[in-house]
């Protein structure tokens, strides 16, 4: 097993997202990270099976171990990687948190896309589509 540097894949045209990561890369001082902005590393999220629309509707990345994760476990391994972070992510994992936080953060990813790409979403995946893109 090839341990690797872990993959963030964030939302750079969305400016809550951009603040967010601004602020662990200012921190990730040792580059632990690679920072993937999905809308300028758009092939490499087709590298690791990720479409642009799964990207868009919830935080994706990929741990030091090559695997595919999604959600809180995304900021799990951002918090395992930044030094002023690690305790935050060992009483997550020690108090079994990840489930609860998981089901909040789904939440605020439904919430996020929609005024990320308001009324020009298609309603079954909250996904801004080509065909309905104002003037």
């Amino acid at each position: 097993m090839q341990l690797s540097k872990p993959i963030v894949f964030y939302d750079g045209g969305c400016p809550l997202c951009r603040k967010e990561i601004a602020h662990y890369m200012r921190l990730d001082r040792s580059q632990r990270i690679h920072w993937a902005d999905i809308t300028m590393e758009q092939a490499l999220l087709s590298e690791h099976g990720v479409s642009y629309q799964q990207a868009m509707a919830r935080i994706h990345g990929v741990d030091e171990r090559g695997v595919l994760i999604d959600g809180v476990e995304v900021f799990l391994t951002i918090w395992r990687n930044i030094s002023a972070y690690r305790l935050l992510a060992r009483v997550i994992g020690f108090l079994r948190l990840k489930s609860a936080l998981d089901f909040v953060y789904g939440y605020f990813a439904r919430w996020r896309i929609r005024k990320r790409c308001g009324e020009y979403c298609d309603s079954t995946n909250g996904i801004e589509t080509t065909d309905h893109k104002p003037n």
